[in-house]
């Protein structure tokens, strides 16, 4: 999902972290926890669902763009149907992106623009936009995350939540941006790969002092590494 617009912001707004990371690599985990630890997450994914949910803003003109086959029983984008779509025609995915993107945009500048007017702001608003490196939009935000694990583990991780066939797994990896790719944007890395819960979670509360030590210096982040 596409990265919000957010060039133009007032000099007070907060810390903006980018979070992102490969399919199955652990985002949501690592924004629950940040979220729990008192960030603002504003995620795409969750956005992106509700514009195509029924009765959703983008149901209409994707109904008009790519038939009635394409809207299940309930309301709602099928979501299988529009995958196979996408993967197998590229125009496609270049249409259905036309529809969504602009949608998702507006509602996280919406988000945005409610949080940062709020008395007081959270310390550090983190957006969790999955193809962000991908999107070579990574200048947008003050401190890049990126979530980090092998792809054999992306791929058992998928599969068990999904029940995805492993070919389609791959197929998904091989369509993001590479690992390396990602690590290189990266300001900060999270490995979750093979660790407990609880180390991953003292990492996670590093990274949150961290933020807050940014935010109230006022450095947007990079400058002082």
């Amino acid at each position: 999902m596409p990265p919000p617009n957010t060039t133009s912001r007032a000099p007070t707004a907060p810390l903006r972290i980018g979070l992102t990371g490969g399919i199955g690599s652990g985002k949501t985990l690592v924004s629950d926890a940040l979220a729990a630890l008192g960030a603002h997450v504003i995620d795409s994914d969750v956005i992106a669902r509700a514009v195509t949910a029924a009765g959703g803003s983008a149901i209409a003109p994707i109904r008009a763009t790519f038939g009635a086959d394409f809207i299940g029983a309930d309301g709602a984008l099928d979501r299988t149907r529009m995958r196979d779509k996408v993967f197998s025609d590229p125009s496609a995915r270049q249409a259905l992106e036309a529809i969504t993107h602009p949608l998702i945009r507006a509602a996280i500048e919406e988000e945005t623009a409610r949080v940062v007017l709020r008395a007081p702001a959270p310390p550090y608003l983190v957006f969790a936009v999955p193809l962000l490196v991908e999107s070579g939009q990574t200048a947008r935000y003050d401190r890049i995350l990126v979530v980090d694990c092998e792809p054999d583990t992306q791929v058992a991780r998928v599969i068990a939540r999904s029940g995805l066939a492993e070919a389609q797994v791959r197929a998904i990896i091989a369509s993001q941006a590479s690992r390396e790719a990602r690590r290189d944007a990266a300001d900060d890395v999270l490995l979750n790969q093979d660790i407990a819960l609880d180390a991953l979670q003292a990492q996670i509360e590093t990274l949150h002092r961290r933020y807050l030590d940014i935010a109230r210096c006022g450095s947007r982040g990079r400058a002082l590494e």
